[in-house]
C-alpha cells in the first residue's frame, strides 16, 4: 500500500502548525515538520500535535527546510503543506489521489486566487512551458523518486519545481484547492526577482 509522508516547512509558526498537523495526521501515516529555526514554540506545538519535528538550529530558508523533510520522509508520496494555515489538509485526498491512478508524478494545489503580483509574473513565464494554472503554490504531492531527483535550486520553489519536474518527463497537473489565505499581507516578495532568473534558466533548457 502507498504510504503518505507529509511535510510541513516552519518558522515561527507557533499559532497555526498545530491544527495543520493535526488535520494532516488524518490523512498520512506520517506527518514531518521542519522548525527552521524558529525563536518560538513551534517545534514543541508541532510535537504535541503529533508530528516528527526536524529542527535547523540556523534559519535555512525553505527550499533547504523542504529538502531536509523530503530527504528524511518515507511515503511513497510525500505532500509538502505550509505551517502558517493557508491551505487545507482535508484537500489532502484530492491531490495524492491521481498520483495513486498513475495519472500524475506531480500534483499542484491550484488556489483559488494568486494574490502577489510577482507570482503571477512567475506564473506567466511558467506557462510557456508547462500549461498550469498555479506553479507557486506550497500545498502539492509528489512522487518522492521525483522529489529526490530535483535539484531544487532558487530562492523558492515557485516555477522552478514544476519546470524541472516538467524537464525530467514527470506528469505535472494541478486541482482546484480551499484557499482559506494566511493572515500575512500577501504584497510584491522582492525575493521573486531573484527567482525569475532561475525560472527563465529552466525554460532555456
Amino acid at each position: 500500500m502507498v504510504m503518505i509522508t507529509v511535510v510541513i516547512p516552519a518558522c515561527n509558526e507557533e499559532k497555526n502548525v498545530g491544527g495543520v498537523v493535526r488535520g494532516a495526521r488524518q490523512h498520512a501515516a506520517e506527518v514531518i515538520v521542519v522548525d527552521d529555526g524558529s525563536v518560538d514554540a513551534t517545534a514543541r506545538v508541532a510535537q504535541e500535535a503529533g508530528a516528527i519535528v526536524i529542527r535547523h538550529e540556523k534559519r535555512r530558508g525553505y527550499i533547504e527546510t523542504t529538502k531536509t523533510g523530503i530527504r528524511e520522509a518515507k511515503g511513497d508520496v510525500i505532500v509538502t503543506i505550509d505551517g502558517d494555515g493557508e491551505h487545507d489538509p482535508e484537500d489532502i485526498p484530492r491531490l495524492v489521489k491521481p498520483v495513486y491512478d498513475d495519472k500524475a508524478d506531480l500534483v499542484l494545489g491550484t488556489r483559488g486566487k494568486i494574490i502577489r503580483l510577482s507570482e503571477k509574473f512567475i506564473n506567466w513565464l511558467t506557462k510557456f512551458k508547462v500549461e498550469i494554472a498555479d506553479s507557486c503554490t506550497g500545498f502539492r504531492a509528489i512522487k518522492k523518486s521525483l522529489a529526490l531527483r530535483l535539484s531544487l535550486k532558487g530562492r523558492c520553489t515557485c516555477g522552478t519545481l514544476v519546470l524541472e519536474a516538467n524537464y525530467y518527463g514527470a506528469r505535472v497537473i494541478g486541482v482546484p484547492i480551499r484557499d482559506t489565505l494566511a493572515n500575512e499581507p500577501k504584497k510584491l516578495a522582492w525575493f521573486h526577482v531573484k527567482q525569475v532568473f532561475y525560472v527563465l534558466g529552466w525554460l532555456l533548457k
